[in-house]
């Protein structure tokens, strides 16, 4: 046979892998090589998921900064210090001066 494994060279094989691994360790080797194939569908599925929309066009618009960055950024620029500030309290005081400034 070309190109293919008849019953011989497989019975060949398998007995060459119990002569160089041992009968308790194919086992083994099965079992980490099934883990290991799972481990990369499951890598390949969370790579290829398909992305939201809404959110891939927030996170472009935002310049690759985080939300806490732009929060930052917006406390800065109506003149509070951010450092120490609890976020919630940090959001509630930066809408309020930039309502303050609208009007």
């Amino acid at each position: 046979m070309i190109g293919g494994l008849g019953p011989l060279e497989m019975f060949v094989l398998v007995a060459v892998f119990f002569i160089l691994f041992g009968a308790e360790r194919l086992p083994k080797m099965a079992n980490a090589l099934g883990r290991s194939k799972g481990e990369f569908q499951k890598g390949l599925a969370d790579t290829t998921r398909a992305v939201d929309p809404t959110k891939a066009i927030e996170d472009m618009d935002a310049g690759g900064r985080t939300a806490e960055q732009r929060l930052f950024e917006r406390a800065n620029a109506v003149g509070i210090e951010p450092a120490g500030m609890e976020m919630t309290e940090l959001e509630k005081k930066v809408k309020a001066l930039e309502d303050l400034a609208e009007e």
